[in-house]
């Protein structure tokens, strides 16, 4: 009886051993990420456009902000305006909320020494949607998205749009900048932005105007220290980051402007990354899901090559 138990213990445990060995076995190779964009070619890529395209100027650094004017029109030409009339310069960093936002603005704006709008508007109506008609470049996503019928990029801005009703709008992934405002739709117009530096907060989504998103520098806002203050506001002027200015690109002379390319989301090769990003394989991944969350899907930026 003794050797019978033995034995089928044995078999167990062997078992066991080729069950583990077949669990932990290397996914097949697959491209990683650079491999990909090691292979593209210089049309899968298109530099910023100087007139959309932002420079916030803080102590620490440069971040720089793209905008997308096809996603809100009205807004992104205010915040030109509001640059270029220098509302923004001299203004702070007013709060930093752990896993949701950065914010800025005038840490006056509701007493009397507010600053005051000159050219731009100080309010606008939400461009929370705009109609499909309004996005020429969507490439869909095949994943599914528990906060729209369709997700993908447009220009290398996450998206999302609901052909049904016939609207699109972009979602609040990590880095990307939008209008804060009050609890009335028509309450913000560019005076106070915010970038998401937590977990994406879809529920944003079609409450918010969202205007573009940072494609450098994110690592200087993202480290800021935490406001003391509920939401994350900064209680003490001190603990506020100066704005230096606020410049569109196209304004500062082309030695001082930083030259960067976005991969072309509408190219082969954005295709091929989302697979990379999808299906890792490698000697480290035991598991791949075959799914990519759209905020998980990076669109590869980089120094434009001259």
């Amino acid at each position: 009886m003794q050797a019978l138990q033995k034995k089928v213990v044995a078999a167990l445990v062997l078992g066991m051993t080729a069950v583990l060995a077949a669990g932990a076995k290397e996914l097949p190779p697959r491209p990683s990420v650079g491999d990909v964009l090691k292979g593209s070619k210089p049309g899968d890529w298109r530099p910023l456009d100087a007139d959309n395209t932002l420079y916030l100027e803080l102590p620490q650094g440069r971040v720089v902000i793209e905008l997308a004017p096809s996603f809100a029109p009205n807004h992104v030409r205010n915040i030109k305006a509001l640059a270029r009339e220098h509302f923004y310069d001299g203004l702070a960093i007013i709060r930093s909320q752990d896993n949701f936002v950065v914010q800025w603005g005038d840490p006056h704006e509701d007493d009397e020494q507010a600053r005051q709008v000159k050219s731009a508007q100080k309010t606008l109506p939400g461009e929370f949607t705009v109609p499909l008609s309004n996005d020429k470049q969507f490439t869909r996503m095949r994943d599914v998205d528990g906060f729209a019928p369709q997700v993908g990029h447009s220009g290398g801005f996450p998206a999302a749009r609901d052909p049904k009703a016939g609207q699109t709008w972009l979602t609040h992934c990590y880095g990307m900048v939008g209008v804060a405002r009050g609890n009335e739709s028509d309450s913000g117009g560019g005076t106070s932005l915010y970038v998401v530096t937590g977990h994406a907060p879809r529920q944003l989504d079609r409450n918010i105007t969202v205007v573009g998103r940072v494609v450098a520098g994110m690592p200087i806002l993202s480290t800021l220290p935490r406001g003391p203050a509920p939401m994350g506001f900064y209680e003490q002027p001190g603990m506020q980051v100066p704005i230096g200015a606020v410049k569109v690109a196209a304004d500062v002379p082309e030695a001082e402007r930083v030259r960067l390319e976005v991969l072309r989301t509408e190219s082969p090769t954005y295709q091929a990354v989302l697979d990379a990003q999808r299906n890792r394989g490698g000697p480290w991944n035991k598991y791949s899901p075959n799914y990519l969350d759209l905020c998980n899907a990076q669109i590869p930026v980089r120094e434009q090559k001259l």
